[in-house]
Parts: C-alpha cells; sequence; structure tokens
C-alpha cells in the first residue's frame, strides 16, 4: 500500500495541511479549482529557475494570498522587486480577482526537499551525468544534514539503454505506512535526447506529534484521576 499511495496525499488532515484553503459553493467550485490549477502551471514554469517546490492559495471574500515557496527568492522578486509586481499582474489575470497578494517563503535547506532534490536529479540526468552518481549524492547530502532516511528511484532508459529499467536506493529508514512519519514525496521527469526518466524522491524527516492531541490525552488523564480520587 504505501508504495502505490501518494505519501502527502495519505497525511492530509494529519500532519499535512491542504495546499489549496478556500470554500466554494457548487456554482463556483469548478472555476476556483480550474483557476488555481492554471496558476500553479503558469508560476511553475516562469519560476522554473527559481526552485518552487510547492505553492500555496488561500482565497478569502475579497482577496487571494499565494505563497510561494522557493530555494532562490531573489530571482522570483527581481530587482527593487520589479519581478514580483510582474507576477502580481499575471496572477490577478488568470485568477480574475482585484486584488492578489503574493508572499514569497524560502526554503532554507533545498537539500532537505524533496521535489528540489527530484528536479536537481532530472538536471543532471538532462546534463548527461550518470544516474548512480547524481543519485548517491543526493542521498549523501540530504544524510549529511539530518534526514532520518531517504530514498531516491529512476526510471526509463537509464544511460541510453534499449530497454527501460526501474533502479532504486535508499539509506536509512522510510516508514510509508506510518502516517505519523513526516515524509516528503517529490516526482520529476529528466527530458533526455532518448526519452523521458521519471525521478522519485522519499525524504523522511521524523515523526510528527501534535501538541493539541497531547494535551487532550492529559486532559483526560488528569480528569479520570480526580474521578477516582
Amino acid at each position: 500500500m504505501g508504495q502505490k499511495v501518494n505519501p502527502t496525499g495519505l497525511r492530509i488532515g494529519v500532519i499535512k495541511d491542504w495546499e489549496s484553503k478556500w470554500y466554494a459553493d457548487k456554482k463556483n467550485f469548478s472555476e476556483n479549482l480550474i483557476a488555481d490549477y492554471k496558476l500553479r502551471e503558469y508560476l511553475f514554469e516562469t519560476l522554473k529557475t527559481a526552485g518552487v517546490p510547492k505553492i500555496e492559495i488561500e482565497r478569502d471574500s475579497r482577496r487571494v494570498r499565494v505563497n510561494i515557496h522557493c530555494a532562490k527568492p531573489g530571482i522570483v522578486i527581481g530587482k527593487g522587486g520589479a519581478e514580483i509586481e510582474k507576477l502580481k499582474t499575471q496572477c490577478k489575470k488568470i485568477l480574475g480577482t482585484e486584488e492578489v497578494i503574493i508572499n514569497i517563503v524560502e526554503v532554507k535547506q533545498p537539500d532537505l526537499n524533496a521535489q528540489l532534490v527530484a528536479e536537481n536529479i532530472a538536471a543532471q540526468l538532462e546534463r548527461r551525468i550518470s544516474f548512480r552518481r547524481a543519485l548517491k549524492q543526493a542521498i549523501g547530502r540530504a544524510m549529511r544534514l539530518g534526514a532520518k532516511g531517504i530514498k531516491t528511484q529512476v526510471s526509463g532508459r537509464l544511460g541510453g539503454a534499449e530497454i527501460a529499467r526501474t533502479e532504486h536506493y535508499h539509506e536509512g529508514t522510510i516508514p510509508l505506512q506510518t502516517v505519523r512519519a513526516d515524509i516528503d514525496y517529490g516526482f520529476a521527469e529528466a527530458h533526455t535526447t532518448y526519452g523521458r526518466i521519471g525521478v522519485k524522491v522519499w525524504l523522511y524527516k521524523g515523526e510528527v506529534f501534535h501538541d493539541t492531541r497531547r494535551n487532550k490525552r492529559e486532559g483526560r488523564a488528569g480528569h479520570a484521576a480526580t474521578k477516582a480520587r
């Protein structure tokens, strides 16, 4: 099960949050959904060089807030904020709203972000670097930065071979079926001269325990103790 289910989708609502946060009735739901998809498609394509793993969209009755997570904020902001103004104008056109707020969230450690690791491996494969070397270097960097476990996988005509195959390397633990395990998942494609090569990365950062749950348990335990007295 753990191999077939997207690790992010499995954990949404438990330890991970939705990337789009808004409510709409039946009349507007499809319009909002398509606008979100088009906006993400445009931003991922435009900001490819900035290393953007995630875009969060929040809507309320008057405005739309777009949180762009990126490894290189300077590219997104531009000289004197010129680039961000262009982005804002384009976002307004796509979303069809008057007020759009863009927040830039810096990704401090790109080597601990599964999507950025996958994109980096794909870029190396496009430059004809050996896939084994690219995978092992990515694993080494992540483990040095404190990851509990990492698994990398490539599928396709590896090294230009006639027959496509899948190879993977891993280090540490990757508990895919433990829902409280914070597993970051990333997917990218390398567009090589002999076809596309798919790259998948699973990155385990440790377990997440919510304080609210602990407080509830402590509250129940305290209540039971007072009853016993």
